[in-house]
């Protein structure tokens, strides 16, 4: 494990990253890469009302993985 220092305070800079499929929520790249679905799809999927795998953290959208798995598999076309 890595550690750097940074003003004072260590930062954990290991590449050691909890991997996608374990993590709850995903970044709109994370979740593109994880479905192979483009980022601009996906950020017009989330734009659309009532979307079920939004969350908003501030202004910051986030896809909530499982929901988003469950919407991939009960979906044919997109």
């Amino acid at each position: 494990m890595i550690y750097q220092k940074s003003k004072g305070i260590e930062q954990n800079t290991s590449e050691e990253a909890v991997p996608i499929y374990l993590k709850m929520t995903l970044t709109i790249r994370e979740a593109a890469a994880y479905s192979n679905i483009g980022i601009n799809k996906l950020d017009s999927m989330l734009r659309a009302p009532n979307c079920p795998f939004l969350l908003f953290v501030g202004t910051r959208k986030l896809v909530k993985r499982k929901e988003f798995e469950q919407f991939i598999r009960e979906t044919l076309v997109i």
